[in-house]
């Protein structure tokens, strides 16, 4: 089965709370908006033994006995699953004033000493979604029906922005879009819904400030949880960098004792032709879980999932994301960002002397500018610089300085063969670089001529396919590769397949490409230098930094 499970399943089981969370989920909750809206909340096994795992407690007998396991906690299953009504009712217990969520001493049960819990003090939850409308539909909204439709609803008062115990000591509030550092000061425990849409740079930087948030109250012994089907590769989104943070703790390259993270997927097969049903059935049955396969009508569900497939206008690869919980390149990406990982070679430091091109591409005013620099002998990328604007900036405009500035350090440290910049927006500043550096060396490279674009970029593309390009795995860079998206031309190659550009997924996305198309016009200038013989006779090392 494709399980990540960090850390994976102890053989001697932990002291939990969960059984009494569980008992209180059962005993005084209710379901959320959907077919089951009010009545008795009821855990199949899988959802039970995940809050059992997320309420692992310290054994009586260590320094930090009673005090919780984890202090941060990743959900990864398929579409479908009600992870987010179990994020919800996770708050309702953690909001309720009788709620057993910390360790209020120990008592004896069969010889063991097992954790007796209690409710949190003045709890404050952040439930955090990625747009406001998202509020509406997914786990404050499931929370709202908890607290409302059930038998203890004259223990809350709940409102569309905020729930508070009805003493008022505590509340769980909805935060869209983007909350602020001060939103997480005083969590308790804080919720981030669907996290493979949080790909904004203030909506990674808020999920970030709020994870730091954690440690501020450590009497409550706060905690987060993050919920999502899987993220698109390259999107740079929290869900990612949750994903991959996990895999290097499972893999012994992070320690990290507070993460628990749990990830269900179909598992992938070499021979594998999703075409076929049984295969398609096997794969779906799979992802979904053991305790998922007990629904009502199950099979029901896997014919229709199967038929969303077989619609002729259905990205496959958006399908297998959410209904095989599987990492797919999105249809509509230009680039294979997890290649583009592949590729990365941080330890890697192109000596001064060395003959480089550059590219660069940008806006001067709401988007990005990228100066990318290729050593021309290895096909060694890295940004000379990547200016983004900052979310919600209204007067931002890109620092003509400091980009002129990072072109001349570059200048001075490496032999530069050609810059190849797209002029549109900067023409005057383009122009004093081909006074200040040569008409021959700084090059107007439009990238408004489809054909030629389109040639470049396919290039650039093969170039990722057979690993003739590399790059030091700088994080920014890497977001604009995996944003660029594919917009086909009419035109087809030589072998009848559509040419294409890049753009943004949308004229206002704030998904920034500009280092991607800098990328390529370095590439190209690459690829130009070596056709016109211009590697240097004498080369010294490359530099490997240990």
């Amino acid at each position: 089965m494709g399980l990540l499970v960090v850390p994976p399943f102890d053989e001697e089981p932990w002291p939990t709370l969960g059984p009494q969370v569980c008992d209180l989920l059962e005993e005084r909750c209710v379901h959320g908006p959907g077919d089951l809206r009010g009545k008795p909340y009821q855990l199949d096994e899988e959802k039970r033994a995940l809050i059992y795992r997320w309420y692992e407690v310290y054994p009586k007998d260590h320094p930090r006995a009673g005090k919780r396991r984890f202090k941060r906690v990743g959900l990864s299953v398929r579409k479908g699953t009600a992870k987010t009504e179990l994020a919800a009712a996770v708050a309702f217990a953690e909001l309720h004033p009788e709620g057993p969520v910390r360790t209020d001493g120990w008592r004896k049960k069969g010889g063991v000493w097992v954790p007796v819990g209690r409710p949190v003090t003045d709890p404050y939850i952040p439930m955090v979604a990625y747009t406001e409308e998202q509020t509406e539909d997914l786990a404050y909204a499931a929370l709202l029906v908890m607290v409302t439709e059930g038998e203890d609803a004259d223990l809350f008062d709940a409102g569309l922005e905020r729930i508070m115990r009805a003493g008022g000591d505590g509340k769980a509030v909805a935060l869209a879009a983007a909350p602020d550092s001060r939103d997480g000061a005083r969590t308790t425990f804080q919720h981030f819904d669907e996290t493979h849409r949080m790909v904004s740079p203030r909506l990674r930087a808020a999920h970030q400030t709020m994870l730091m948030n954690i440690p501020k109250r450590p009497l409550a012994d706060p905690w987060s949880l993050e919920s999502t089907t899987t993220y698109t590769p390259g999107e740079g989104s929290v869900a990612e960098g949750t994903h991959e943070y996990a895999e290097l703790v499972d893999e012994g390259k992070a320690k990290d004792r507070t993460l628990f993270f749990f990830h269900r997927e179909a598992t992938p097969r070499p021979d594998e032709d999703l075409d076929d049903f049984e295969q398609a059935r096997s794969a779906v049955i799979e992802a979904s879980g053991p305790s998922i396969a007990t629904w009502p009508d199950f099979e029901g569900q896997v014919e229709a999932i199967i038929s969303l497939r077989n619609q002729p206008d259905t990205d496959k690869a958006y399908w297998e994301r959410v209904w095989l919980n599987r990492r797919r390149q999105s249809g509509q990406q230009a680039f294979d960002a997890t290649r583009w990982k592949q590729l990365a070679r941080p330890d890697i430091v192109i000596p001064d002397g060395e003959l480089i091109t550059i590219g660069f591409d940008g806006a001067q005013f709401h988007d990005a500018t990228g100066l990318i620099a290729t050593d021309v002998m290895t096909g060694f990328q890295w940004p000379l610089g990547i200016w983004e604007c900052p979310p919600d900036a209204k007067d931002w405009e890109c620092p003509e300085d400091e980009v002129s500035a990072a072109l001349e350090e570059a200048m001075d440290r490496w032999e530069v063969w050609r810059v190849y910049a797209d002029p549109p927006y900067w023409d005057g500043m383009i122009n004093h670089w081909r006074g200040k550096y040569g008409a021959k060396r700084v090059i107007e490279w439009w990238t408004n001529r489809p054909l030629q674009m389109a040639h470049s970029l396919r290039a650039y593309k093969g170039a990722m396919t057979t690993g003739a390009v590399t790059n030091n795995g700088h994080e920014v860079f890497t977001r604009h590769i995996g944003n660029a998206c594919k917009h086909t031309l009419k035109q087809l190659d030589e072998r009848g397949q559509p040419l294409w550009v890049i753009r943004k997924e949308r004229p206002d996305s704030p998904k920034k490409i500009d280092g991607a198309m800098a990328g390529d016009l370095s590439w190209e200038a690459r690829c130009d230098a070596i056709a016109a013989g211009a590697k240097k006779r004498r080369r010294s090392k490359v530099i490997v930094m240990r």
